[in-house]
């Protein structure tokens, strides 16, 4: 009977382990301003408000429009093949400055959106005027879908977010293999010293206060 009970016992608390959360096996969150590499005209500005305290953007007064030069480039070693998401940490005032493109190399090819204006690689930037997480999607001409990324091996990868938009704003990117649509449960967040991060001295570090463009300057 104590046997029995002890059983029964662990099988509940089992039970409770399983149900009580998945934990799933990576996640990284990378500041946008320590990029690997810093394309002109985006660069790095100031805001308290931001993780760290700066961003990256191509800098403009809201609905300004433009895009089609600049980027940031991140080298992003996966430690174990599987599947991924990317969010992003964002400001995108309004219709004109609410979009990026993105290619994560070599699950992506390494074509240049910019030039070839392939909607595979186009993300839609959720509207607001405060820092907010949106998923990285397609923005496709037939509707827009969260992507996924198939990594086949572990290893080192590139992401590349070029300038769709001038004015968009982006302060973090976060990994994950949580592939759910639901933000309170993937719970994307700002860097913190686990994600051990060792960035190389991003190029034309740049900075302007978007504090001030708000303010009228």
């Amino acid at each position: 009977m104590r046997f029995k009970t002890l059983v029964l016992g662990t099988l509940f608390i089992f039970g409770l382990l399983l149900t009580s959360g998945i934990s799933y096996g990576y996640e990284r969150a990378i500041e946008a301003e320590m990029a690997d590499m810093i394309e002109e005209p985006m660069i790095i500005a100031d805001d308290a408000n931001a993780s760290g305290g700066q961003f990256v953007w191509v800098e403009g007064e809201p609905a300004t429009g433009g895009g089609g030069a600049g980027s940031v480039t991140f080298n992003i070693h996966i430690p174990e093949p599987g599947t991924y998401a990317l969010w992003g940490k964002v400001i995108a005032w309004d219709g004109n400055s609410d979009s990026f493109w993105v290619n994560w190399m070599p699950m992506d090819s390494d074509e240049n959106p910019q030039e070839t204006n392939n909607t595979e690689f186009r993300w839609s930037v959720a509207g607001g005027s405060d820092w907010h997480w949106d998923r990285i999607n397609h923005w496709l001409n037939g509707g827009t879908f969260d992507r996924e990324w198939e990594v086949a091996a572990a290893g080192d990868t590139t992401l590349r977010i070029g300038v769709r938009e001038d004015a968009t704003m982006l302060d973090v990117i976060y990994i994950t293999d949580n592939l759910s649509a639901d933000e309170a449960e993937v719970g994307p967040r700002d860097p913190i010293p686990e994600d051990s991060i060792t960035p190389v001295e991003p190029q034309a570090k740049l900075a302007t206060t978007w504090a001030a463009l708000k303010a009228g300057r």
